[in-house]
Order: structure tokens, then sequence, then C-alpha cells
């Protein structure tokens, strides 16, 4: 069967997007993250996120080379970089090399190259690979550093999240409110955690950043984060005492960083806009149900991953219209 190529007629007008400049564009966005963090942790953001990212592009390029046994030209387009980043970003500072290094070979090995690359992953791969290393070492991945050890790694000392503390203030015990940091702090980044969810502020600069560049559009982040604001205040005036505000819920935790870095990877997320609004709106319910009422206090990684494995299913029945096409009569 012989094939044609169709050309329609002029003007062509070629958006200048491209999976490379549209991955860097994601790289500048996570700078101000990683300044934040770089602050408030020093030695240890570097050594964790030089890391994941090294080992990223390389298990991505030996996959590609010596076991898939074709070329692989993926490493220069910074999806395998961004991959580094984003399993750093959800990690603790003084994670040991090794666990780094584990960490990165699930999200490449399993996560992206067994699925055949970029493109064909249903899970995002760094998510993938930090809900590996949660339940494959849960004690090493739930130790925080205090802020403020900028020369300490793995002998940094360590203290509760505002996340930990909001689940010990939902089991009952009250006291740990006085614990909590102040709203000032979360949105700087003066708190605990993952080196790259600490500072809402820099992470809304950087949804800000590819608003403007039309990286991402708002349907994703925006309806994650007023479906988690509404649920958490609805539960807050149901019992005050019980649930924290719905302000420290979108400040805390790896909410920000899901919403707007995760959840929003072209590859695992819907097409249309519609599917977009329905993804976001179930990760929102689905992350406030684990927090307030499963055994972690986080659950961002879990809810986007559990919306990955629906994404073809919402893409089938949220279908944009088709050019051309003729209503039918009824």
């Amino acid at each position: 069967m012989e094939n044609k190529l169709i050309v329609s007629l002029s003007p062509h007008v070629h958006g200048g997007d491209s999976v490379k400049k549209n991955m860097y564009g994601v790289l500048i966005a996570l700078i101000p993250a990683f300044l934040v963090s770089l602050y408030f942790f020093g030695l240890g953001v570097w050594i964790v996120t030089a890391t994941s990212v090294t080992a990223c592009i390389f298990f991505e390029w030996a996959i590609g080379r010596f076991i898939m046994k074709k070329e692989t030209t993926t490493i220069n387009d910074g999806s395998a970089a961004i991959t580094g980043v984003l399993l750093a970003f959800n990690l603790p500072s003084n994670l040991p090399i090794w666990i780094i290094i584990l960490g990165a070979l699930f999200a490449i090995g399993v996560g992206k190259m067994s699925f055949g690359g970029l493109g064909n992953n249903p899970f995002n791969p760094a998510l993938a690979g930090r809900v590996f290393l949660l339940l494959s070492f849960p004690v090493q991945m739930t130790s925080w550093p205090v802020v403020g050890q900028l020369t300490a790694y793995t002998d940094a000392t360590t203290a509760a999240t505002p996340l930990s503390l909001m689940k010990q203030v939902a089991s009952g015990n009250i006291e740990a409110l006085k614990d909590l940091p102040s709203s000032l702090d979360l949105l700087i980044g003066n708190n605990g955690g993952c080196l790259g969810e600490v500072s809402a502020l820099a992470l809304l600069l950087g949804l800000a950043y590819m608003l403007w560049k039309k990286i991402i559009t708002w349907h994703i982040p925006v309806s994650i984060l007023v479906t988690v604001f509404a649920f958490s205040g609805i539960m807050y005036l149901v019992n005050p005492e019980l649930y924290v505000s719905p302000v420290l819920q979108l400040l805390t935790g790896g909410l920000m960083l899901g919403a707007i870095f995760m959840a929003t990877d072209y590859v695992t997320s819907p097409m249309s806009k519609k599917g977009m609004l329905i993804y976001g709106v179930s990760i929102g319910l689905l992350t406030v149900i684990i927090r307030l009422f499963g055994a972690y206090p986080e659950g961002m990684s879990f809810a986007i991953l559990i919306m990955n494995a629906f994404t073809p299913l919402i893409n089938t029945y949220c279908k944009p219209k088709r050019f051309g096409e003729v209503a039918k009569k009824k």
C-alpha cells in the first residue's frame, strides 16, 4: 500500500515547542526551590541532588545502550535530569549515597525504561523511585534534618516535620500544635522535610514561570490546590481541634511540589482540559483522605501514582471533539 504525505495549504506556523525546550524550562522553574533548600540545608542538598541526577542520566544511558541495545537519544533532552532532580527533591538531605543510587536505578530502570522509555511510562518515574525507597528504607526516608546544619550530612540532627506533627494532632495529641512552624516559616522554607518541598513560595515562583512560558496549563495544579483547600477546610470546620487549617495543609509536605511539578508530567497526566480537572480533583481528594485517615503523614505521592493508573481511562472518556465531526441527529 502506497503511503502518501498530505500537506495542507500555507501558511504553516511552528509553535517553537520541543521536548528539550520544555524539559529545560521545567529545570529552570525548579531553581528557586533548589536555592532555598541549599540555603537551609547546605552540603546535603548538593550531595543528594548531584548523586541523583548523575545516577539517573547514567542508568538511562547504560540501560539503553547495553540492555535495550539501541542508541539512547533522550540523554540530552533533559528528561533524565528532571527525573533526577525531582527524585532528589523527594528525599531528605541526609540520605546515604547508596540509597539514592538504588532509587535512581528503580526510577529509570523500572519506572521508565522497562516500559520503553520516555513517552511510554504509565507512572511518574521520580515518584516511583521515591515510593520504592519509602517502602524499602522507611527509617532513613523519614529521618529529617533540622534546618541550619549547612555542613552536616549523614550526621545531621533530625526532628519531626510539620506533616508528622499534624498527624500527631489528628491522632489526639493536641500538644503537637505548639511545635508547628508558623505560616511564614512554611512559606519561605524554614522547616524540615524533603529538600525540595519545604518552600511553598519558591515552588509557586516555579509555577508562575511555567505558566508564563506556557510549559503547563493551570488546570492540574489549581484543581489540586483548590480541592485540598476546600476538603481540608470542611474537615477543619467540622472539628478544628482535631484537624489543622486548610492553609497549613496547602503549605506543608509535598503538596506544592507534587501539584506543580509531579502531577503535571506530560506523559502520565490526561491530555484534555476536562480530563486534567478530573485528574486534579481526584488527586486532591485522595491526598487529604490519606493525610487525615491513612497510616502515612503524606499522601501526595500515592495519590499521584494512583491517578497515573487512571490516566488512560480518563483520556478515553474525555476526548476533545474532532475537527470536522458532524453532530449526530437525535
